[in-house]
């Protein structure tokens, strides 16, 4: 290649790239609530209008998720955990605990990194990293994956497609992550936006909340369990959510 074709290309590699970026990125719409919840049911995880699926991300944490699961214990609540690969190999014996509570374990990558910043490499070997850990430690392969932060990209679209996971976001969060959050906040903003049939987001970690968070959302579950079963709605795992497109191979 001359000289001359070799700066040409170059040239037109480096316009491309802000077009390569966006393609990359695209899927990122999905992390905008209001819209992906009236365009995309599957992926913000709607199911049956008496159901509320219960999810929590970013343990295990051995210092605050074993009082969620001693809380979910007395309640009769099962749920679904989104897992770092990161934190469940400095505790897998809670993870294994978790799973055989009968708690449904799906994949929240191993690192807590937006997946938009991320290469196609990258993005695989961190979602394939932290789904082989999963299965060791549980014993059953996990299906569900939530991206860190609610972000896809290309690249992880097609990460899971090829791993065998679905991705799953949330129609509700609690913002339970908040330094100034409150049991009484997180409540209400929860219900602020909560539906029968929606899924919602807490967190059993402060891994990468506000230090301490976790207790909000701790204190902030029972009165959230109680009203649910006010208004005739069962709390439980996504699995019991009528989603069956979500566990499609």
């Amino acid at each position: 290649m001359s000289s001359r074709a070799a700066r040409a290309a170059l040239l037109a590699a480096t316009g491309a790239l802000p077009a390569l970026a966006a393609v990359h990125a695209a899927p990122a719409v999905s992390a905008l609530g209001p819209l992906r919840n009236r365009t995309m049911p599957r992926l913000s995880g709607r199911g049956r209008p008496d159901h509320i699926a219960l999810t929590f991300d970013d343990g295990p944490d051995h210092l605050s998720t074993p009082h969620f699961l001693r809380l979910l214990d007395r309640e009769g609540v099962r749920a679904t955990f989104f897992l770092l690969g990161s934190m469940l190999a400095r505790s897998p014996g809670l993870g294994k605990e978790m799973a055989a509570a009968g708690h449904e374990i799906g994949v929240h990558g191993w690192a807590h990194r937006p997946l938009a910043l991320r290469g196609p490499r990258t993005t695989r070997d961190d979602l394939a990293r932290a789904r082989d850990l999963i299965g060791d430690v549980t014993g059953e392969r996990p299906r569900l994956f939530r991206p860190p932060y609610g972000v896809m990209s290309t690249a992880a679209h097609l990460a899971c497609r090829d791993l065998g996971l679905t991705p799953v976001l949330w129609t509700a969060w609690g913002e339970d992550w908040r330094r100034r959050a409150t049991p009484r906040s997180v409540h209400d903003t929860v219900m602020g936006s909560l539906r029968g049939g929606g899924t919602v987001l807490l967190h059993d970690s402060d891994c990468t909340s506000a230090t301490g968070s976790w207790r909000t959302t701790l204190a902030a579950l029972p009165a959230l369990l109680d009203t649910w079963r006010g208004r005739g709605w069962q709390a439980g795992p996504l699995r019991d959510h009528g989603c069956d497109r979500l566990y499609r191979a």
